[in-house]
């Protein structure tokens, strides 16, 4: 495995302060949010000077009960070898539900959800890897993810899964330490058992990240500083192996470069700190046994029912299935609702400015009665179109400036913006009233 070295996620938000920051030896990317002809100058400046570039995706949902989609996998592809990749990486985690294998409509989490620990589900993510290690021109590693909620009569512990997972395919590991912090405080794992566990030869690198704690529930937040217990997992994992790499994960809420360098010190210190009590051993690579000839398809049915109630329940408020903790899923269902008016936010910057201090309410208000079925972008424009045809949006002016952003964007294509047709338009729709 390729030795990948320290290394920050690159975001738009710090491209110019990860480019001066020293001792950087590699980036990572949110696959979705680059354009393969179109490049950001700042990642073209960091490839020239040797900097390595992972691209590491959000969306695949390799977890779920369907077998991936080969437009994402292609578009996965493409991004590896615009960036001259040694690997891509993704997650272990479902991020939609329904469609055919439930006979009900498609959901969409709009974020990465826990995989049950069962032989169903193991069967299914490992002929999922399978198919996108085939599609992919470099080698894979997915993720462990961090969860609010556990799934009821699971069969191995994390350790157990994934080793298990790497055996049956030779995939690697991304393993996030902060997950192991998440799942400690909100599942009761153990983070030691789980290292110990896990096949850490398997490793392609490590995730670094912080969060914050709200009564008894730690938040994943990629927005706030490491903290210790995060920083001593690291440790505990540098003892026992050499990890390739280690990387730092921020998302939102950046500091001063000055506060991200002394994190990524810290960081650096910790492995050191590990390397100092570690004998290490021989290094060797997972060698995958064949598939199974047995059909998965009565696994992936009997495991889109039990995801789609549970995404169900989290989004669309149906009944939570038996087995759940009823107060750990009202924790999630509100965490994804606020992640999606966040997220939308950001996709139509507009909508907050339009609606000023009512967006929020008026978005986590739709949210509670309107699943996400086909991603942010979509989103945004329902719950304009919703709002517009409630008529509970009492000021003129809001409601003129919201219709005017719902046409210029819910058709096939923009608007013109040429005086001309605009002087058309305002003509047609005087003539119209009248």
């Amino acid at each position: 495995m390729e030795r990948l070295g320290t290394g920050i996620g690159w975001r738009p938000e710090i491209a110019d302060a990860v480019e001066r920051m020293p001792g950087i030896d590699w980036v990572e990317v949110v696959a979705e949010n680059l354009c393969p002809g179109h490049l950001p100058e700042s990642l073209r400046r960091l490839r020239e000077r040797g900097v390595t570039v992972v691209p590491h995706g959000v969306s695949l949902g390799l977890g779920g009960a369907d077998r991936p989609d080969a437009a994402r996998l292609l578009a996965l592809a493409e991004r590896a070898e615009a960036l001259g990749s040694p690997l891509v990486t993704e997650h272990i985690a479902f991020v939609r539900g329904g469609g055919p294998l439930t006979a009900s409509p498609r959901l969409e989490a709009g974020h990465l959800l826990p995989v049950p620990r069962t032989r169903d589900a193991l069967d299914v993510l490992c002929e999922n890897i399978r198919i996108a290690q085939d599609a992919l021109p470099v080698p894979l590693a997915v993720e462990n993810i961090a969860a609010l909620i556990s799934w009821p009569g699971e069969e191995m512990t994390e350790g157990q899964f994934l080793y298990d997972l790497a055996d049956r395919t030779g995939v690697r590991l991304l393993i996030d330490v902060a997950n192991l912090h998440t799942n400690h405080v909100n599942r009761g794992e153990d983070p030691a058992e789980a290292l110990a566990g896990l096949p850490l030869e398997a490793i392609a690198y490590v995730h670094v990240a912080g969060g914050f704690e709200r009564d008894g529930v730690w938040h994943d937040s990629h927005a706030h500083p490491v903290p210790r217990p995060v920083l001593d997992i690291l440790t505990d994992l540098a003892s026992r192996v050499s990890p390739p790499g280690v990387l730092l994960e921020r998302d939102e809420n950046f500091p001063e470069p000055g506060e991200l360098e002394r994190e990524l010190g810290a960081i650096r210190e910790a492995v050191e700190k590990g390397g100092g009590a570690r004998a290490d051993g021989a290094w060797r690579t997972a060698a995958p046994v064949e598939p199974s000839s047995v059909s998965t398809d009565p696994a992936r049915q009997r495991l889109a029912l039990a995801q789609t109630a549970l995404l169900s329940a989290l989004v669309a408020g149906t009944p939570v299935p038996e087995g759940f903790d009823r107060v750990r899923l009202g924790v999630q269902a509100r965490a994804l609702a606020a992640k999606r008016a966040d997220v939308v936010a950001k996709v139509a910057p507009e909508l907050p400015v339009i609606l000023g201090a009512g967006y929020r309410p008026a978005f986590l208000a739709y949210a509670q009665g309107a699943p996400m079925t086909d991603g942010y972008r979509r989103d945004a424009l329902s719950f304009a179109e919703q709002l517009l045809l409630g008529g509970k949006l009492a000021d003129a002016r809001v409601r003129r400036e919201l219709r005017e952003w719902w046409l210029e964007r819910s058709g096939p294509a923009p608007r013109s913006r040429r005086p001309a047709v605009r002087l058309a338009r305002a003509t047609r729709r005087v003539l119209l009233r009248h």
